[in-house]
């Protein structure tokens, strides 16, 4: 197998992990170069830090690109020097034009943690859980100029199970995806690969996550609340209010004990859990944390703020 230049683009751990994958198939695949977001502000100093795609590129001694944009034509022109045969595009967050889609010889292959056509866009592992998918998984894709539109090379499943949060299914997901992509990576170098258009019918969009969005609603059911709260955790974290407190939770599940008290009422407050009235059903919070607090479990809240998650407060609704 001809050995392929790869230039990676990539920004998060998920493509990391991907990253990762190619630089220990050396034998077959050579990685020129890596482009990556500019680095940010982060931690409480709000010092510029690098992505970790970036940290992974530097331990490795490979080139590291950070164009505010791939539109400029010296940006393009930048890359088209390093000669790539494809490149490799797992969650970079810039838009690749027209014409940077043209400059590799095999065009430019994309991981998204999804089954396309279903949740298309940024944040389709949130969504999947949130929306109450049994499954979900890892596409790879020859990139066009639509939002994860193009055709599809590869695709690996995963079953999402019922205490799956964000976090540890991007975790199933990135190790899933980097053998996936390894092999169909292999099979564009051999000629082999077989491009198959997306279907027409169940794409849906994977929007990012708002903020916002993590305030939940009482009225809602509870397995909604529950899914949600699963899907914004490790972020943005769902949280409710509480006599002017933020409460941030992080690990319910659903209670079938339920009452005619109004959403939000708390029914019950034991080391096992605070179980809340929902619009159906009721939610039982096992894992939460008070402000400037550690999460902590119900039992160890309790032991010093009984009287404030006393039974019959009523938490505030989205």
């Amino acid at each position: 197998m001809t050995r392929l230049r790869i230039v990676f683009a990539g920004t998060p751990p998920f493509a990391a992990t991907h990253l990762a994958a190619l630089l220990a198939a050396s034998d077959h695949f050579d990685v020129v170069a890596v482009y990556t977001q500019p680095d940010r502000p982060a931690g409480r100093g709000k010092q510029p830090q690098p992505s970790a795609v970036k940290t992974l590129a530097l331990e490795h001694d490979l080139p590291v690109y950070q164009p505010l944009s791939l539109r400029d034509p010296a940006a393009q022109q930048e890359l088209a020097a390093l000669a790539p045969d494809v490149m490799v595009v797992v969650a970079y967050g810039l838009i690749l034009p027209a014409a940077v889609l043209a400059i590799p010889r095999l065009g430019c292959v994309n991981v998204h943690a999804s089954l396309l056509p279903r949740w298309r866009g940024a944040a389709p592992i949130q969504r999947a859980i949130e929306a109450g998918d049994a499954e979900t998984g890892v596409t790879i894709m020859q990139m066009d100029e639509g939002l994860d539109t193009g055709p599809m090379l590869a695709t690996a499943r995963c079953a999402i199970a019922g205490d799956d949060t964000a976090a540890s299914l991007h975790n199933k997901l990135a190790e899933l995806g980097g053998p996936t992509l390894i092999a169909t990576l292999a099979a564009l170098a051999a000629g082999t690969a077989q491009a198959e258009p997306q279907p027409e019918a169940g794409a849906c969009y994977a929007s990012k996550i708002d903020k916002q969005e993590a305030r939940l609603d009482w009225a809602q059911p509870a397995s909604v609340l529950e899914r949600r709260i699963r899907a914004f955790n490790p972020a943005p974290i769902a949280f409710t209010e509480l006599e002017g407190s933020r409460i941030r939770i992080h690990r319910a599940h659903v209670s079938p004990a339920g009452s005619a008290a109004a959403p939000g009422t708390l029914l019950d407050a034991s080391p096992d859990g605070l179980t809340v009235q929902c619009g159906e059903q009721a939610l039982t919070i096992t894992d939460l944390q008070l402000p400037g607090g550690k999460v902590l479990s119900a039992a160890a809240v309790l032991n010093g703020h009984a009287a404030l998650l006393r039974p019959g407060v009523v938490f505030a609704s989205a």
